[in-house]
């Protein structure tokens, strides 16, 4: 189903027998989208639904999706599992990572996971963590980590102020929540549906915290988290994270998990 509300192209996803469901945020990643999708392993397609959600891109980002679609033969599993969704208009990271979510929802799906359209973090890895949620049935999600392997931030470029900045947030977000983490501000996260439905969307941040917003309640509820490594990529790609302001914000959340522990 389609139509148009308020600069929104809809897509009502019908609900699919298909376990996984992948989104994919995609700001003005013409250059690289079509390589992520390319990356997706094929066990991870047989089960999955994979939905782009362009925010409004002025690059060629629609073009290049239906250009790829276009190359793929009509029994081709990708070409079933694919779908497109368009912000008419830019409206944040957590606009879009909300609308996947709900949308993995209304599919039924058991296990989400959000994969940037820019290639930072691995597609080919997603196979990996499906299946760490489904040996484990008791975890609200799995979250990619680039410091578990050691010097893997630096190999991979990070820059240093964000290597720093986040293993000091990560330290004292470890302080005020149940459970030790080595990167908490990783996007690359796969959920349980489970957890997801216990959530309400509506009230996530529509910015860049709402990867640590919903890592914070299933920790602050005691629900189990694990994490997995991934390898760190860092090229040329600009980013739209506001460092200074975004760790203030995440200061702020800690503050206020700290107040509501009891002592």
């Amino acid at each position: 189903m389609r139509n148009r509300f308020r600069g929104l192209q809809i897509i009502m996803l019908p609900s699919t027998n298909k376990d996984y469901f992948v989104f994919v945020p995609a700001f003005n990643v013409a250059n690289t989208l079509v390589a992520v999708l390319q990356k997706i392993p094929d066990s991870v397609w047989k089960r999955a639904c994979v939905l782009v959600i362009d925010d409004g891109s002025v690059d060629g980002t629609h073009e290049t999706f239906d250009e790829y679609v276009a190359g793929l033969d009509d029994g081709d599993e990708k070409k079933r599992s694919l779908r497109y969704m368009r912000f008419e208009q830019n409206r944040g990271y957590g606009a879009v990572v909300k609308k996947g979510l709900a949308e993995a929802l209304h599919a039924k799906s058991r296990f989400v996971a959000c994969l940037h359209g820019d290639a930072q973090y691995p597609a080919n890895q997603l196979g990996e963590f499906f299946d760490c949620l489904e040996k484990h049935d008791t975890l609200a999600l799995v979250q990619g980590s680039r410091h578990l392997t050691r010097g893997g931030a630096k190999a991979g470029k990070m820059p240093l102020h964000k290597r720093l900045g986040g293993k000091f947030l990560t330290k004292v977000e470890n302080i005020a929540f149940r459970q030790k983490l080595t990167d908490r501000h990783s996007g690359y996260i796969v959920y349980s549906a489970e957890f997801l439905k216990t959530v309400n969307l509506e009230k996530l941040s529509p910015s860049f915290d709402i990867d640590l917003e919903l890592i914070a309640i299933a920790d602050a509820r005691g629900l189990a988290l694990a994490e997995l490594p991934i390898p760190t990529r860092y090229a040329e790609e600009k980013s739209n994270l506001n460092v200074v302001t975004y760790g203030l914000r995440v200061l702020l959340q800690v503050g206020r998990r700290l107040c509501k522990r009891p002592s």
